[in-house]
């Protein structure tokens, strides 16, 4: 049975269900016993020299409301037993999601989403298992088996300890080989993480593959690990199938055993007082005391696996949520949207040196800024730290005048609006990917919203318009309505602080230009900040803010920094000379 601390509450929770389901059950194996009985009484009846017919009615009848009462009782301890263990999987499963949205960035950066859906498929069907099946076999492995070895013992001791040496044996090796089940389940569930991290990344990234050719080698790849998950189940079952063997070695020599000396004891009737019905009597606990042994051996089993995934899932759930809200922090969900940066340097946990290095500047509420910056500036860095995506030392950053570190994560991010650089989608319609933010989304408001970030007439083209299914991650649209679909989808949130992280890369200049101008019209009072690399992206913003190698280097509009700062004018003119390359390469074309 599962006791860490993890699972032990559950017996506590569902302690009723697992009662009623143990008593019924407990029940059900000493009363069923009573039908070998009944069946013995009948046939030395019938053996009589006078057979006493209203006698056996009454013990057919008898067997008929044993036979109804079991029934009964097979379906109540099914549906307390069985139903607990599927409730705590229920509840067991949320409480896993749960953990995980509350895991920080760190975390996902080095585990992978194969790995981890394991934990909620392969590792929770094992502790089910446990809980349901498991207690099942266990109550009813020794319950049955100790009633039945209670009535067989009663009707010939000599027989049952004969009989019981073999069983004896077999529960011994048994509880030994557990260890060794357990080791190699836990293997085998390392290798299904493993090819499941494999598929599932080959099939995100099935387009490079394609591009480059490489179907033959992944396909060569995956064969391999799929070799590795099929030896490891074949060492598994190998130890199941000794198991069932050595099970059915044990059955039959005590079946031989007890029709050799229980024949030689009916035989000998007048000497030890052993009928032909109290054989059969005897056999049938017996035979009722086979489902026990392969109950017990059953559970060794599925304990072993259960195990094995609980320590998997145990690890799991006592990963250290790093991000998450002081005692005393402070739920304000009327923030205006002002930001200010003093002497931020950060670095991330698993880094060497700081990304950003002395950072500091202010944003007033309202105004729309530019984070410029190379690749590998710190600006998407930056982002992170306002998201409360990593822990920062107090007094680095405010919101309206709070330590962000004081404030709690849903007052940080209630207030803001973001368009990653992944620009991630769902699965889903695209009404319901623009309207993400809200629990009931107005159609006018999603329509509104795609008109602003440009992208309204493309979805209307497409057959099922707004109501368009997008595939995995939004793979049945382009690079560019990808991204602007992402940016409708913050701006139906209408939030306090719109961040755009390098949001419009894959449009073209003029829609670029169209988004900007609309964002300029209604996020006026709102603060809007722009990550970019493209100085167009940039140029007409209230304030620009230019890093380099984790710094803040200038900071000022477009015409102030064309003046001041020797970085930003070497920015303009290669991105200029670039824009002229470009273009005369299709005036070429053309």
């Amino acid at each position: 049975m599962l006791l860490s601390k993890n699972f032990r509450k559950y017996y506590i929770t569902y302690g009723l269900y697992f009662i009623v389901g143990i008593a019924v059950l407990i029940a059900v194996d000493w009363f069923q016993l009573d039908v070998p009985k009944l069946v013995g009484g009948i046939i030395d009846n019938l053996k009589s020299v006078s057979p006493n017919a209203q006698q056996i009615e009454q013990d057919i009848l008898h067997i008929a409301i044993l036979a109804l009462s079991i029934t009964l009782g097979r379906f109540l301890w099914r549906y307390t037993i069985f139903g607990a263990s599927r409730r705590i999987e229920f509840e067991l499963r949320n409480v896993m999601f749960g953990h995980a949205t509350k895991l920080s960035q760190s975390f996902y950066s080095q585990e992978k989403v194969g790995g981890l859906m394991t934990y909620f498929i392969n590792d929770l069907e094992a502790v089910r298992m446990s809980f349901g099946p498991g207690i099942l076999m266990l109550i009813d492995g020794l319950m049955l088996g100790g009633f039945a070895l209670y009535r067989m013992a009663a009707l010939n001791l000599k027989l049952t300890i004969y009989a019981a040496i073999p069983m004896t044996f077999l529960t011994v090796a048994l509880v030994f080989i557990r260890k060794t089940i357990s080791k190699h389940f836990k293997s085998r569930q390392e290798s299904v993480e493993k090819l499941s991290d494999f598929t599932q990344e080959n099939f995100s990234g099935i387009t490079v593959i394609k591009a480059f050719v490489r179907e033959m080698k992944e396909a060569m790849l995956f064969r391999t690990r799929n070799l590795d998950l099929y030896d490891k189940n074949i060492k598994f079952m190998k130890y199941i199938i000794i198991i069932n063997i050595a099970i059915g070695i044990a059955l039959n020599l005590v079946i031989l055993v007890i029709i050799i000396l229980g024949s030689l004891l009916v035989i000998n009737h007048q000497e030890v007082g052993l009928t032909s019905g109290q054989l059969t009597e005897y056999l049938g606990y017996f035979f009722t005391l086979i489902w026990p042994t392969m109950a017990l051996a059953q559970f060794i089993n599925i304990q072993s696996q259960a195990k094995a995934s609980a320590e998997r899932i145990e690890k799991f759930l006592n990963q250290t949520i790093d991000i998450k809200d002081d005692s005393d922090a402070l739920e304000i969900l009327d923030l205006k949207g002002s930001l200010k940066v003093e002497h931020l340097t950060f670095k991330y946990p698993d880094g060497d040196s700081p990304v950003l290095k002395d950072v500091s500047f202010d944003i007033k509420a309202g105004e729309m800024v530019g984070i410029l910056g190379r690749t590998g500036s710190g600006k998407s860095s930056l982002v992170d730290l306002f998201l409360r995506t990593y822990n920062l030392e107090p007094g680095m950053i405010y919101l309206d005048g709070y330590d962000i570190m004081k404030l709690s994560i849903r007052s940080v991010r209630h207030a803001m609006g973001y368009v990653p650089q992944d620009n991630f989608l769902f699965s889903d319609t695209i009404i319901n990917n623009i309207g993400f933010a809200l629990d009931q989304p107005k159609e006018e408001d999603v329509v509104e919203s795609a008109k602003l970030a440009d992208v309204y007439d493309n979805i209307v083209e497409f057959k099922d318009g707004f109501m368009t299914m997008l595939g995995e991650r939004g793979v049945t649209v382009s690079g560019g309505q990808k991204q602007r679909i992402s940016i409708a989808r913050a701006l139906t949130k209408n939030p306090e602080i719109l961040i755009l992280d390098d949001s419009v890369s894959a449009v073209d200049t003029k829609t670029e230009e169209a988004i900007i101008k609309n964002l300029h019209r209604i996020r006026k009072g709102r603060t809007t900040i722009f990550i970019a690399h493209r100085i167009s992206t940039v140029k007409r913003m209230d304030k620009i803010i230019l890093l380099d190698h984790g710094q803040v280097v200038a900071i000022g509009n477009h015409k102030e920094l064309m003046k001041t700062s020797p970085l930003y004018q070497d920015m303009v003119k290669r991105q200029t000379l670039e824009n002229l390359v470009q273009g005369g390469a299709i005036h070429e074309g053309l």
